[in-house]
């Protein structure tokens, strides 16, 4: 009874000095995590029960080849493997530290044959088959402590793996519409090469005629070989993308197959939560906290050092050398030490353990916090990228209907004299920029879904 009794005291001397304590996370500040889209001065305050990083990625991309695509990703990419492999190699460094608590054991069997060359000499035979085992008794949560921080680090692992699924998921689908955004620009170049060759194909027949001079001529095929120089900057670029997507598809550079840019449906409504939990599907923002409560067991361990070393050890052995004397058949020979090691002075050695683990545990806040803020940024960014670029988009769209009109009623005066030909240059270019600016905004509508989706946590369900 003295003995429990005993025990008890120390267990609760051991919880009184924080020895066994658990990881409680700390409090961080989300207000205004998100700003609003329109306010300068607001936050975002929208729907807390609904979160479009919730989404599975199906429902989110819908287009079939581009889901083939994300497929095949999820399942040939080298940096999704290799994050399979660490989480792998991290649990089965959580069991050896699950194993820690139990006695390590040992068998080392020997014998000896000896011999005297003498008149008469016999031949000695001895054996030995000795079991040795030792328990270090965790009475100061040094084994503990060092397994949750093993078991923190494993789910940073996993966390890690969910982002590099979610890079994955948005990183096809950001490469898929950009090349389909290069497809529809050069259709559109396509045209203008067109629309500006018969341009100067009119301007060389007027020139013929004496109706215009052979400066405008001139103009009119620089401006055709400046829209086919465009032309091969974008195949160039629909290059790039495409090994670049190959590259995460782990395969070698090649035609990627894709729809149309106009025949894309992305969703148009989002619901973003509010605080903390807008972040709940963010892996690296989890991954973070669990580096964080790493440190804080890590700071636990380096506290334990401080207590004492308990050790107990047995060995039993089977042999039949018993000192001078061998015995037939063999004997058990049984012992058992227990031991205690306080250490007193080991150079500040153990000080400044606990000051340096302390101090990681800071740094590991300091960039927690800094990572909710970064989400929270990231988030913002989407939403706005957006709305500024549907906002432009519809204005562009009324913009290439005006500009359209305008080249027609250029080129009518230009034939009737009523106009330059620097005026139906001037009205084709800006034609030409009018319609590749609205199709990059309406790319930056489609990748600003993506990266609310990504920066939500999107895929990781």
């Amino acid at each position: 009874m003295k003995k429990i009794m005993m025990i008890l005291a120390v267990s609760s001397m051991m919880a009184s000095c924080g020895l066994y304590n658990k990881y409680e996370r700390p409090d961080v500040n989300t207000t205004g995590l998100v700003r609003d889209i329109v306010s300068d001065g607001d936050t975002l305050q929208v729907n807390t029960d609904e979160n479009f990083g919730d989404l599975p990625w199906r429902e989110v991309f819908t287009d079939p080849q581009l889901q083939s695509l994300i497929e095949k990703a999820l399942e040939n990419n080298t940096d999704l493997r290799n994050a399979a492999l660490n989480v792998k190699m991290m649990e089965d460094m959580l069991k050896v530290a699950k194993l820690s608590f139990l006695p390590s054991v040992a068998v080392a069997p020997s014998g000896t044959i000896s011999r005297v060359q003498m008149d008469g000499a016999t031949t000695g035979k001895t054996y030995q088959l000795p079991i040795s085992a030792s328990w270090n008794v965790d009475l100061f949560g040094n084994i503990l402590s060092q397994k949750r921080s093993r078991q923190m680090q494993l789910l940073a692992t996993k966390d890690y793996q969910v982002v590099v699924k979610t890079n994955i998921i948005c990183g096809i689908a950001n490469l898929y519409y950009t090349l389909m955004m290069l497809d529809e620009q050069k259709v559109i170049l396509n045209d203008m090469e067109g629309l500006t060759k018969e341009t100067w194909e009119m301007m060389k027949l007027q020139h013929q005629l004496g109706m215009a001079r052979s400066t405008s001529v001139q103009s009119a095929e620089a401006n055709y070989y400046s829209v086919q120089a465009q032309a091969i900057d974008l195949k160039r670029q629909i290059r790039e993308m495409e090994n670049s997507m190959s590259l995460l598809l782990n395969e070698p550079g090649h035609q990627i197959p894709r729809g149309k840019f106009s025949e894309q449906s992305l969703p148009t409504k989002f619901s973003a939560g509010v605080g903390i939990q807008l972040l709940s599907n963010r892996a690296d923002v989890h991954a973070a906290e669990m580096a964080l409560a790493q440190c804080f067991y890590d700071a636990e361990t380096a506290r334990s050092k401080f207590y004492p070393n308990i050790n107990v050890s047995g060995t039993a052995m089977f042999t039949n050398s018993l000192g001078s004397a061998i015995v037939n058949p063999g004997k058990w020979l049984l012992s058992a030490v227990g031991s205690l090691t306080q250490p007193i002075f080991q150079h500040g050695a153990i000080i400044a353990g606990l000051k340096v683990a302390k101090a990681q545990q800071e740094q590991a806040y300091n960039t927690w916090q800094n990572t909710v803020l970064k989400a929270g940024n990231e988030v913002s960014n989407a939403l706005v990228l957006y709305h500024a670029s549907d906002e432009k988009s519809q204005l562009e769209a009324k913009q290439i209907a005006v500009l359209t009109k305008n080249v027609s009623d250029t080129q009518l005066l230009y034939k009737s004299k009523g106009s330059s030909y620097l005026e139906v240059i001037s009205a084709e270019s800006n034609l030409l920029n009018a319609r590749i600016s609205k199709v990059q905004d309406d790319f930056y509508k489609m990748q600003a879904v993506v990266n609310l989706y990504q920066a939500l946590g999107g895929g990781s369900k």
